[in-house]
């Protein structure tokens, strides 16, 4: 036989097991408080820093993990802990991923670490892409970037919205028009350094769950800043735009070239279907639990089969979520291309599966999962946002039946 094996190494048990503490032990006894104030729980930040699992170092370690689970298995338990805590803690990541796919070894190196900055000092960033009027359509994207020859400066203006950490991060990294005509071949991402002029925030949004991750509009007006931070560089964009033009005029036009946004949304599709799963597994267990230890009737509900197999259909929709999210993690760090769009269905089945198995809770604690004395009911709301950002369902299923058909379907 083959070498073949889905069983965790030493080294991927212990950080899991490292993580899943600091979830039960840090993040869930303050779960509920910062639900309630809806504020970014920046003394969990802290914490999270502290003990190294808030830095570059860590999130550099699990990405480069060789069987690509790093990301996914951090993502499944701190996820578990608590989801809106978690997203404040790795918010951050998306914009490092929007640096990483499209910036150069150079803007890497020197953006990145800013991005979290260090225990004694911690950082955020925040990732702008989506628009009030462009959200699944980023064709319909308004931001423009405009180079200022005389200065050899990007000018950028727009408002962009459902940012996380939009507003009171230290580095913003966005995606604009520079070219309106090539559509979204025209788009390109910019770091936007601290306390730069122009940039503040718009609205921040009350939300329905994950309410301890800061969810804000981003406005920029006249917003300079230095050539070098286009990411790619200048050079690169210039040949990008050259070659969508020419493609535009042929007849092969409908050959794909790289966007920004989406560059980023496609690295990062798995890591979300993992938190997706640890949300799930978090109601999963708690009505496990509490369906062992709660009795009626004379006898504890598990008992009832209309309780024992809602409970075997959950775990088993958690498990084959969990698989559907590791093969697409360990095609991308394998290089192998997604050819059935791998990575949209496992986040497309993972939220999906996240959706149903806490609204499945709920209905196991009957009334009491109505209320917020029980955990499930924030784990409901908090799912909710898992099939709406970095693509809803809709588009998810779009990506695979394009993918599979070869159509250009709309």
């Amino acid at each position: 036989m083959g070498d073949f094996t889905l069983e965790l190494n030493d080294d991927q048990q212990s950080v899991r097991d490292w993580i899943h503490g600091f979830a039960a032990d840090v993040m869930r006894p303050a779960a509920a408080e910062w639900d309630e104030r809806e504020e970014t729980p920046w003394p969990i930040i802290q914490e999270a820093a502290k003990i190294g699992l808030y830095s570059l170092d860590f999130y550099a370690q699990q990405f480069f993990d060789p069987t690509g689970l790093g990301i996914p298995l951090t993502m499944e338990e701190l996820f578990w802990g608590d989801a809106g805590i978690a997203l404040s803690i790795v918010g951050t990541g998306l914009a490092a991923v929007g640096v990483l796919a499209n910036g150069t070894e150079e803007q890497i190196g020197t953006w990145v670490p800013q991005m979290y900055g260090d225990a004694d000092d911690v950082k955020l960033a925040a990732f702008c892409s989506s628009e009030p009027d462009a959200g699944s359509d980023v064709s319909a994207m308004r931001t423009r970037a405009v180079y200022d020859e005389a200065t050899g400066e990007w000018v950028l203006n727009g408002t962009k919205t459902w940012a996380t950490n939009g507003g009171i991060a230290n580095v913003h990294v966005v995606v604009a028009v520079v070219d309106p005509e090539l559509g979204t071949k025209g788009h390109a991402s910019f770091i936007v350094p601290p306390g730069t002029p122009g940039l503040s925030q718009g609205q921040k949004f009350k939300k329905h769950g994950i309410r301890a991750s800061h969810t804000a509009e981003v406005v920029l007006e006249d917003v300079r800043i230095p050539g070098d931070c286009l990411l790619g560089g200048k050079d690169k964009l210039d040949e990008r735009l050259a070659r969508a033009r020419e493609r535009a005029k042929s007849a092969n036009g409908g050959e794909r070239v790289k966007n920004a946004a989406m560059a980023t949304f496609e690295a990062s599709r798995p890591a979300v279907g993992a938190m997706a799963v640890g949300t799930a597994r978090a109601a999963y267990e708690y009505a496990l639990e509490y369906a062992t230890g709660r009795e009626q009737f004379g006898r504890p509900i598990i008992d009832n089969q209309g309780v024992a197999f809602q409970l075997a259909d959950m775990r088993t929709q958690i498990d084959a979520a969990r698989l559907l999210v590791w093969r697409a993690s360990w095609m991308a760090t394998a290089g192998k291309p997604f050819t059935s769009a791998e990575g949209s269905m496992s986040k497309l089945f993972a939220s999906e599966t996240a959706k149903k198995v806490t609204a499945q809770a709920i209905q196991i604690l009957g009334g009491n999962g109505y209320t917020r004395e029980y955990p499930v009911e924030r784990m409901h709301r908090d799912s909710a946002i898992y099939t709406i950002f970095e693509g809803t369902s809709e588009i998810q299923r779009l990506v695979i039946a394009r993918t599979l058909s070869g159509m250009p379907l709309r």
